[in-house]
């Protein structure tokens, strides 16, 4: 089954890709949504397989590959990579369906999101370090394409930022893995064969701070994030919607495989200082989107801003914030994508996402009202208002780090509340007031047009009321994991007194 899930986007990158060039825009969406679909339901299908109380690998898949580099085609999913796995699906299913019927070069660019599927479903799976690095590169080039060709006024020079920082991403993950496997002695790179606990702390720690930096420069945090601004706001809203809630998922994901979970120990060492990364992220994010005139850019830098609660969590490493860090993976992804796809009906409709110029989108006779409407949920789910998903990630990554670290934990609590200001600077501006009679005469926007939007905004309010469907399928894992670190603070200390001898 998980190599159906890789292939099959695959495929249809390549069904999509060798079509006749005469087929018709609407013909080609098709093709390319079944595709998905058929993705989207195996995800489901794994769903209802998947053993909640099993904390280990599930639906393993293993072949030799080059056994002499120590590369094998193993695959397998548990709680941690399961969510991120469905969203992924989702999310491709989501952009194809949104894509309006005027798209430019429409073969490549359905052939471009499939690959993308495939190689972020294929890095989620993956349990051999160098067929992670294979595909955690693997999406480098698509994105690079669809910011290229289908982005805004500044689309190359974008594209060409996120392609250098996330090639050096690529290279200083890889260098921490071959680091690990050469320098323990192994040469096999599977997940399951991979040990730190004969390498020195030292060793463990340089190790560690490499895997870390090149996956910061994926989430991105601060100040590795400069990336992120350009490619997202020259990004078409699909790209955009993709690169934030399915690309930067691979960064917080390797976050906790390939860091907390594969130098427990170490993880203790550099657990305080992710904390205080994590905490700037968070009121960065936040202050610098108050300051922002662009409601693009604003929902860009607010992705910052929620990245860092999940590095918070994963520093804290307790079993709540590790669950609540996964929770927010799901919901960030699933209230960027929202807030992403608002914004490009916003611009579509009104030709401008100026804050200065936008103004009674609410009025529900030559307004967007119903974009208004799911924008003010969008707003109040990334707020963290309850009874929305937003709300009971965020809680869980508060619970559970407060008593590891009071400090930054509060100071994201603070930046929670940053995040009300400037979503309620952003609804007060664009959904209400008085439109202006001489040009305000936006094109309706058609029930097909809000779909997605509405699908989304469905999705966000069930998981907020029932988080047990959010919850449940993280639960047993991130408690296993949790159990490998230190179970006081003391024994971190201890563990630096050591190193420090």
């Amino acid at each position: 089954m998980l190599s159906a899930l890789l292939w099959l986007p695959a495929l249809g990158a390549a069904v999509v890709g060798f079509l006749p060039g005469n087929m018709n825009t609407t013909k080609l969406r098709s093709v390319a949504s079944v595709f998905a679909a058929a993705v989207f339901l195996l995800n489901i299908l794994l769903l209802t397989q998947f053993d909640t109380t099993n904390s280990g690998l599930q639906f393993q898949e293993y072949l030799p590959w080059i056994p002499q580099l120590g590369l094998s085609y193993n695959l397998g999913v548990d709680g941690l990579s399961l969510p991120l796995l469905v969203l992924t699906g989702f999310l491709t299913l989501l952009v194809i369906y949104g894509t309006g019927e005027g798209i430019a070069r429409p073969q490549l660019y359905y052939a471009m999101i499939l690959l993308i599927n495939a190689g972020v479903a294929g890095a989620l799976m993956s349990q051999n370090l160098l067929l992670f690095v294979l595909f955690y590169e693997l999406e480098l080039i698509p994105f690079y394409l669809l910011i290229a060709i289908w982005g805004g006024k500044k689309r190359e020079y974008a594209a060409m930022k996120f392609l250098i920082y996330t090639a050096i991403s690529g290279l200083l993950v890889l260098a921490g893995f071959l680091g690990v496997a050469w320098l323990s002695g192994s040469l096999n790179f599977d997940y399951s064969a991979i040990t730190t606990q004969d390498l020195s702390l030292k060793t463990q720690l340089i190790l560690l701070t490499i895997v870390l930096v090149g996956l910061g420069i994926k989430i991105p945090l601060v100040p590795l994030h400069t990336w992120l601004p350009d490619a997202y706001v020259e990004a078409s809203p699909a790209t955009a919607i993709l690169l934030g809630g399915v690309l930067a998922k691979l960064g917080t994901y390797g976050l906790i495989r390939f860091g907390l979970q594969m130098f427990p120990e170490t993880w203790s060492i550099v657990a305080p200082s992710l904390a205080i990364i994590g905490t700037v992220s968070v009121m960065y994010g936040a202050l610098t989107a108050i300051a922002q005139k662009d409601i693009k850019r604003m929902v860009a830098y607010s992705s910052i801003g929620h990245m860092g609660y999940i590095l918070v969590a994963c520093a804290a490493g307790t079993k709540l914030a590790l669950i609540g860090a996964v929770g927010q993976m799901v919901s960030h992804g699933l209230i960027l994508a929202l807030l992403f796809y608002l914004v490009g009906i916003i611009e579509t409709k009104a030709g401008t996402r100026d804050l200065d110029v936008l103004n009674g989108l609410m009025n529900p006779l030559r307004g967007l009202p119903t974009a208004s409407s799911l924008l003010v949920l969008g707003g109040m789910a990334s707020a963290g208002i309850p009874g929305l998903v937003g709300f009971i990630a965020e809680f869980l990554v508060f619970q559970g780090s407060f008593s590891k670290f009071p400090i930054p934990t509060l100071l994201c609590i603070l930046a929670s509340g940053l995040t009300a200001v400037y979503f309620v600077i952003l609804l007060n501006r664009t959904c209400f007031g008085k439109l202006d009679n001489a040009t305000a005469y936006y094109p309706a926007v058609k029930f097909a047009e809000n779909m997605p939007a509405l699908v989304l905004a469905g999705i966000i309010f069930f998981l907020g009321v029932q988080p047990v469907w959010l919850l449940k399928w993280s639960e047993s894992t991130t408690t296993a994991i949790a159990a490998t670190l230190p179970v006081e603070r003391i024994a971190g200390i201890a563990i630096v007194e050591q190193f420090e001898k």
